[in-house]
C-alpha cells in the first residue's frame, strides 16, 4: 500500500469541498432548505480546512522551507480571510431567505480557484517533497485531530 501523500489528502477534500458548493447552487432555486444545510456543510469543511493548513502545514511549511516573512503562506493566510468574508456575505443572504447570491459566488470561486491552485501546484508538493515519512505522518494525525 502506498504512503498517502500531503496532495492527496488535500486535493480530495477540495474535491469534497467543490462538490457541496456545487451541489448548494443547483439546490438554491429548487429546494433552498437542503441548499443551506449544503452550504453550512461546505462553510464548515471550508473552515477546518483552512484550520488544517493554518495549524498544521503553515508552520510545517515555514520551518521546513525557511520562508517566514514574505512566503507563500503570507498570502494563503490573506487568501483565507478574503474566503472566510466571502462566506459570510452568502452566509447573511441566505440566513434572509435570499438565494441571490450568484455574485458573491463568482467572487468566492475565483479566490478559492487561485488559492487551489497555489495550494495544489507549489505547497502540497513541496511539501510531500520536504517531508521525511515520518514527518507526514506526524502532520496527518494532528490535522486528524482538528474537527
Amino acid at each position: 500500500m502506498s504512503e498517502r501523500t500531503i496532495s492527496s489528502m488535500f486535493d480530495e477534500d477540495h474535491d469534497r469541498l467543490d462538490a457541496l458548493f456545487k451541489s448548494f447552487q443547483t439546490l438554491k432555486r429548487k429546494d433552498f432548505p437542503r441548499a443551506k444545510r449544503a452550504f453550512l456543510e461546505f462553510k464548515t469543511g471550508m473552515r477546518r480546512h483552512v484550520a488544517w493548513e493554518e495549524d498544521v502545514m503553515f508552520p510545517l511549511w515555514e520551518k521546513k522551507s525557511g520562508q517566514t516573512g514574505g512566503g507563500p503562506t503570507i498570502v494563503m493566510r490573506r487568501e483565507h480571510q478574503e474566503i472566510q468574508d466571502c462566506l459570510e456575505s452568502i452566509d447573511r443572504k441566505l440566513q434572509a431567505q435570499n438565494p441571490e447570491t450568484d455574485h458573491e459566488e463568482e467572487i468566492l470561486l475565483d479566490l478559492v480557484d487561485r488559492h487551489y491552485m497555489s495550494e495544489e501546484e507549489v505547497l502540497y508538493p513541496e511539501m510531500d517533497h520536504l517531508m521525511t515519512p515520518e514527518e507526514r505522518e506526524a502532520a496527518v494525525r494532528a490535522i486528524e485531530k482538528i474537527a
